[in-house]
């Protein structure tokens, strides 16, 4: 049996319940719809989804056309930058070997959206040079669709004119990544700064896309994240890290935010780490252990437990 792809769609609306359960019902008749993270401030929500190629497909064009419908983007403000009202759309493999049939999968639908939605597409990360979303995202819409006038960029597939109320629609292939949010009781130019010391670009941990946002109905500032690789950039080494360049400015860490879900293994090391386990790695996870069994066939024995292990038992 093949293992399912992930997708996880980001919609430009987090305040609209009715909206975010119309995105969610289009995404869980066609397949199986595992999180929703909606967030007022950001006015926008993640879903989280698993199936085949197909089945994800389906579910993503419906839930694309339901966005569509819904939601204006010259009445949507909000905190996060954003340039469609599905705004970036990733097929992510849930282990490394299967990352062609998300590249491909990530293709066929961006035909789908352009010749069913007639929306404008844009490709990013593994079928898109590598580019990100930010890329696109700068300016907004309004500076996306001046960037394509002008011959700066054109749309993968679709129309060269974006939807006045839809915008356009970002769709890649990507390794899994964490977005994780860390909250603060601060000043926006203090959020700023500490998101340029963890982020890659500044110099911080490699892998870190991070921005510093005002969240006024939560009442805090937010170190907004991407960790695109977890295995180079430990969680819990950038949480220490903006908790201690917080405490440099006389900011405080009020708590942290997981948006959707996380690998299980950045978890583990986590907790290896935290606990101070010498030689812990996702290996002695038992339910992993067991979903390696399930999906891979058996796995060599561990190694003999040391004298030392024995002796504890």
């Amino acid at each position: 049996m093949e293992r399912p792809l992930e997708s996880v769609p980001n919609f430009s609306e987090g305040r609209d319940r009715g909206t975010i359960e119309a995105i969610a019902a289009a995404l869980g008749e066609r397949a199986a719809l595992l999180d929703v993270h909606a967030d007022a401030d950001h006015n926008r929500s993640v879903f989280t989804l698993v199936g085949d190629e197909r089945s994800l497909a389906d579910a993503l064009v419906a839930g694309i056309a339901c966005a569509r419908e819904r939601i204006d983007l010259r009445r949507h403000e909000g905190a996060h930058p954003r340039i469609g009202a599905a705004d970036v759309v990733p097929i992510v493999p849930v282990v490394p070997a299967d990352m062609s049939r998300a590249r491909a999968a990530a293709l066929a639908l961006a035909e789908r959206v352009a010749a069913e939605l007639a929306l404008p597409v844009f490709l990013y990360g593994e079928v898109g040079g590598g580019r990100g979303p930010a890329f696109f995202r700068r300016g907004g819409p309004d500076a996306l669709q001046r960037r394509v006038d002008a011959g700066e960029l054109e749309p993968d597939y679709g129309p060269r004119r974006l939807d006045e109320r839809a915008g356009g629609v970002i769709v890649g292939a990507r390794r899994p990544l964490i977005a994780f949010n860390v909250n603060l009781r601060g000043d926006l130019e203090t959020a700023r700064a500490i998101a340029g010391v963890v982020r890659e670009a500044g110099g911080g941990f490699p892998g870190v896309r991070a921005l510093g946002l005002e969240l006024p109905r939560a009442g805090v500032v937010q170190v907004s994240m991407n960790v695109e690789d977890w295995e180079a950039a430990a969680l819990h080494e950038v949480v220490q890290r903006v908790g201690d360049e917080a405490a440099a400015r006389g900011a405080d860490v009020l708590g942290s935010e997981l948006v959707g879900l996380m690998p299980a293994a950045a978890a583990a090391a986590a907790a290896g780490a935290l606990l101070r386990i010498d030689g812990f790695d996702p290996s002695r996870v038992l339910e992993l252990r067991l979903l390696d069994l399930v999906t891979e066939g058996p796995t060599p024995s561990p190694p003999s437990a040391s004298p030392e292990r024995e002796r504890r038992r």
